[in-house]
């Protein structure tokens, strides 16, 4: 499950759906953990856009455990770009603990 918090920023539906097509591989490597929840949020402060997210599973397993990701950048699209290239990569370090200890 996703939830999107825009904050103070407003997005456009096709900001959304380009938001949905970076976090593709995300879910997928989530979908093998099991359920999860994704919170993201975005903030503008100044000139700046942070980005955070929160990643929980909701099956306590061995390995799967959650974590936080930010970004601060002067445009929303890189925090954004940041962030789902962060996920991917703890979400796919998770998938690989999770086989291993099988």
């Amino acid at each position: 499950m996703i939830k999107l918090d825009s904050g103070n920023v407003l997005l456009k539906p096709s900001h959304r759906r380009q938001l949905m097509t970076w976090l593709r591989r995300s879910l997928r490597l989530g979908k093998r953990l099991g359920d999860f929840v994704l919170t993201i949020s975005l903030r503008k402060s100044g000139r700046f856009y942070e980005a955070r997210a929160a990643f929980t599973p909701a099956g306590r397993a061995a390995v799967s455990r959650s974590f936080d990701c930010r970004s601060r950048r002067h445009d929303w699209v890189q925090a954004f770009r940041d962030i789902t290239r962060e996920l991917t990569n703890r979400i796919h370090e998770q998938c690989l603990q999770r086989a291993l200890s099988a």
